[in-house]
């Protein structure tokens, strides 16, 4: 609140107290210096927050004794949008609004010299990469939600506003289904764990608020079978439709319950991919060529000096069988020891209402970026348009696996014509 009231002069004034760019519009200097309260607000910016703050609106009560009850709401509110900061140990509900003893809370960060303390590096939360989105910008790094009592429902807010430049992507991208445009904001929520990256996972009694009204959330899978929980798809939530496309600032409020568990949430500019554009990339980047594939097959049919059986063979569908039809875009992940293969079209069409990749041969993961096109046997489909089946032999060579009906169609013994 206190850094919304900033005229330019104030806002340029912060900006250049920790050495970033004062240059730009108003309401690019009130970006940079809200991410700068929700990243780094260090006791020093903290410090020069409040003094620029109380220049501009106390300077004609500054021998009053008592503070102005503005000033305290207004302090107290900054306390509340600097939840976020995880540099510090100490909860923010702790700092009291007035007064404020910087040696006692943060004597080992104070230097005397007004800069700020240098960043100590650790390790930052990471969402784990989904395929239907591409992200364009990071809006708020992957940040904890951090209690503010010992009630069970907490509300976490976060305020920001879009550039001209992230508002005009939004507003001229594509529309995938009316009202839901291609490039989006969304919001993602995981485990604050830092030992690898997080897949998407919401906090019980989750809620999102944006600006003045709520935003709808995935809900619960039904479950058919008897003592299986119902599942839920912890998926970004897309916030667009409820935000200011303009240079307004958004206020975002996250109220979850406090259960033990810590999460983390992260904003993104991201722009959100078909099935038929992922198909399209894999096409054009991620095709093997047939000579490798016949070589995975004969490594597959080498001798094993350790086995007593010698293999001659293997039999692979050239049905898919996620929807029992013949194959037309042959693969599977790289990872996968089979040599079967699915249909990507379906495989990715199902992935795109509901994501689980995962392998329908094997049922190993079978992630987008591990997938194959199958270049040797998108070469047999166009040869071998007769047969439903066809059998590796071990020189990387094949033949087609006639059905049993087409086989028992060869002539029977000659009929004898006896002779009049």
């Amino acid at each position: 609140n206190m850094v919304m009231s900033f005229r330019v002069s104030d806002l340029q004034m912060l900006l250049g107290f920790v050495g970033r760019s004062k240059s730009g519009l108003k309401h690019e200097l009130v970006t940079r210096a809200l991410q700068l309260v929700q990243f780094d607000c260090s006791p020093e910016v903290f410090k020069k927050i409040k003094e620029l703050y109380e220049t501009r609106y106390n300077k004609r009560s500054s021998e009053a004794a008592q503070p102005q009850p503005q000033q305290h709401r207004s302090a107290e509110a900054l306390s509340i949008h600097t939840n976020y900061d995880r540099g510090s140990t100490i909860p923010r509900t702790t700092i009291p609004t007035t007064n404020i003893d910087y040696p006692a809370l943060y004597g080992k960060y104070l230097n005397g010299l007004g800069r700020l303390p240098p960043k100590v590096a650790k390790p930052e939360v990471r969402l784990v990469k989904l395929p239907f989105y591409t992200t364009l910008d990071e809006l708020l790094k992957p940040t904890e939600l951090v209690p503010q009592n010992n009630e069970k429902l907490q509300e976490s807010p976060c305020i920001f506003a879009l550039t001209p430049r992230q508002v005009e992507l939004i507003r001229n991208s594509r529309e995938l289904q009316p009202g839901v445009k291609s490039v989006q904001v969304v919001l993602r929520i995981c485990y604050t764990d830092t030992s690898s990256p997080q897949e998407d996972q919401y906090p019980p009694n989750i809620a999102v608020k944006v600006n003045h009204s709520y935003c709808s959330v995935p809900g619960y899978y039904p479950s058919n079978k008897p003592g299986v929980e119902p599942k839920r798809p912890c998926r970004p939530i897309n916030l667009t439709h409820l935000m200011y496309l303009s240079a307004a600032t958004n206020r975002i409020t996250v109220t979850w319950g406090n259960y033990g568990k810590s999460y983390s949430v992260g904003l993104y500019l991201v722009r959100q991919m078909t099935s038929a554009e992922l198909l399209q990339r894999l096409k054009t980047i991620g095709i093997k060529h047939p000579e490798l594939c016949k070589a995975l097959v004969k490594e597959k049919l080498r001798l094993d000096p350790d086995s007593e059986i010698a293999t001659t063979g293997v039999r692979v569908s050239l049905i898919c069988p996620l929807v029992k039809m013949r194959l037309s875009v042959p693969c599977r992940a790289e990872t996968c020891a089979h040599l079967q293969c699915f249909d990507a079209v379906f495989y990715l069409q199902m992935n795109e209402k509901k994501p689980t990749w995962m392998c329908p041969v094997c049922d190993k993961p079978a992630p987008y970026d591990q997938l194959i096109i199958d270049g040797l046997l998108s070469k047999i489909l166009t040869e071998c348009e007769d047969a439903d089946e066809i059998e590796y032999l071990v020189d990387g060579s094949w033949c087609p696996i006639r059905a049993e009906k087409e086989r028992s169609c060869s002539p029977q013994c000659p009929i004898l014509v006896l002779g009049e």
